[in-house]
């Protein structure tokens, strides 16, 4: 594990590689998002799997899990273009020129961004319970009044109540995982950066993001595989095919009986359907 400054914040950074290597490796290099609330922390089983193929990049993004925040500089801080453009300077830090990505749910928008602002810089993408919605504006500003409650209240007392974890992956999980990763989202969820949580949620779920993300999805120019949870509440599967419609180099699958999380909540599907999408690269 270190850390990277990017655009002068400390941002956590770990290589996974299969066992008995060290990075480089010189394979192609796996970049990993993580979704709101989250870190890398949850990425960790899916970049083992793929280490044979690749050398995995897991980061925890500006203010969430151990990377640092931002407050002060501005209003624009928390605009996701501007995750996608932190994304592009760690490249550049880390003098990665062209990469895969994996993304998930926030991660995935910030994702998708970067596809179209920086697609020379990219082979293939993975994009994990995302999809397009439409404006509402009394539902926008409900959720927004209910997030900013939820992000004022995240008392460090949560973590040490028997069940909350459980409690609180509920309405994301249609499958049971293991009691370490519900207390890990929990932690990372308590100890996020106020403003980067607020910020990145009310930028997320925007009359903005729900103008603008169709034409991203329409402009992507590589292959793009786009994965959903069958009975994902968060961002549902007919989200996701919404927007896989929009461009034919997009690969649309569903994972049955899945949530926000396949990746975790049936990892041997998952990985058999990126599998399947990154068939042409040689190991």
């Amino acid at each position: 594990m270190t850390y990277v400054n990017v655009r002068s914040i400390p941002h956590y950074c770990e290589w996974v590689v299969s066992p008995g290597e060290q990075y480089p490796t010189g394979k192609p290099v796996m970049v990993f998002l993580h979704g709101w609330g989250g870190s890398g922390r949850y990425w960790q089983s899916t970049a083992e799997a793929l280490a044979a193929q690749f050398d995995c990049l897991i980061y925890d993004q500006r203010g969430f899990g151990r990377s640092r925040g931002a407050s002060g500089r501005g209003p624009n801080t928390y605009e996701l273009e501007a995750y996608a453009d932190d994304l592009a300077a760690l490249l550049d830090e880390l003098e990665l020129q062209r990469v895969y990505i994996n993304a998930h749910s926030m991660g995935a928008s910030i994702a998708a961004l970067f596809l179209n602002q920086y697609a020379e810089r990219v082979e293939r993408a993975i994009l994990t319970c995302n999809g397009l919605f439409e404006y509402d504006e009394v539902a926008f500003k409900q959720f927004h009044k209910f997030g900013q409650y939820v992000v004022k209240f995240r008392p460090t007392w949560l973590t040490k109540i028997p069940g909350a974890d459980r409690m609180f992956m509920a309405r994301f999980l249609h499958r049971s995982i293991a009691a370490p990763l519900r207390k890990a989202f929990l932690e990372d969820f308590v100890q996020a950066d106020y403003d980067a949580a607020l910020g990145t949620m009310l930028e997320a779920v925007s009359k903005k993001a729900a103008f603008e993300m169709p034409q991203e999805y329409a402009n992507f120019k590589m292959p793009v595989l786009l994965v959903s949870g069958e009975f994902d509440k968060i961002i549902t599967a007919e989200m996701g095919k919404q927007a896989a419609m929009l461009n034919s180099r997009v690969t649309y699958r569903v994972i049955s009986g899945t949530g926000h999380f396949p990746m975790l909540e049936d990892a041997p599907t998952y990985l058999h359907q990126v599998q399947q999408f990154l068939q042409p690269i040689a190991v």
